[in-house]
């Protein structure tokens, strides 16, 4: 198990700006107050609106964004700059998730230029990468490395480095009643993370919840919350995990 679990809830765009500030706070109030509070580094990714007051009022939790542009600055109307993000606070950007890869259009080459954008400008990239289809842990793993490598290739190009997280989500656990298997995110995050240097963490996404961090805590750095940390009380739940994983 990693030394300090990292724990984070991407919100996505289901809360309102007001449920967003209350979320944040009751999350807050429990990292404040709960044993294993020290043990964990939690953050939250709200929408782009919510960033300030998820700041101010966050206490412990760090905070990142959902998406970020490819470039720092000029005529790119509706994007946000890693730059600005980093300027308002922000610690975390999330990059090539599945959604918008499909939704939205980013292709390995837009993601490329925007882990870029993040690593430059010291933010800490949250890169999602995962299989399409249900395969072997190993197969699954060389897909994910193959999207590892593409997604740094401008940074690398460049010469450019810094903290990165790996957020393992096969995207056929994505939105699913269950998340993958343990056996299975065991197998591909212990390779990840042997392919992984020092300022790499691997965690886990895609239908993540209560009670899944006890079953591959061995081969995790944390776990990527979705819909399951709705509750604020999921968050203890898992602090509660994290806690008897320490004692």
């Amino acid at each position: 198990m990693a030394d300090r679990m990292l724990i984070g809830a991407s919100l996505k765009m289901y809360f309102s700006h007001a449920r967003t500030v209350a979320w944040v706070s009751d999350v807050a109030e429990i990292l404040a107050e709960h044993p294993a509070g020290d043990a964990v580094t939690a953050f939250v990714i709200p929408q782009y609106p919510s960033i300030p007051a998820a700041l101010e009022r966050g206490g412990a939790l760090a905070v990142g964004a959902q998406d970020v542009a490819t470039e720092d600055a000029g005529a790119y109307t509706g994007e946000v700059s890693a730059a600005v993000l980093a300027e308002l606070g922000c610690r975390f950007v999330e990059i090539g998730h599945a959604e918008r890869r499909r939704m939205f259009g980013d292709t390995d080459e837009v993601v490329a230029a925007k882990t870029h954008a993040a690593l430059r400008n010291g933010l800490t990239p949250i890169l999602c990468v995962g299989e399409v289809d249900r395969m072997a842990p190993d197969t699954a793993a060389e897909v994910c490395l193959a999207q590892i490598r593409s997604a740094l290739s401008d940074a690398s190009d460049a010469g450019v480095a810094g903290p990165l997280v790996i957020a393992y989500e096969p995207l056929w656990a994505i939105g699913a009643p269950a998340p993958a298997e343990p056996d299975h995110i065991r197998g591909v995050c212990s390779a990840l993370r042997a392919e992984s240097g020092a300022e790499v963490s691997v965690i886990y996404g895609g239908s993540a919840g209560p009670g899944l961090l006890t079953q591959i805590a061995d081969s995790v750095d944390g776990l990527f919350l979705g819909r399951f940390a709705h509750e604020p009380a999921a968050v203890r739940d898992i602090l509660d995990e994290v806690g008897s994983l320490t004692a």
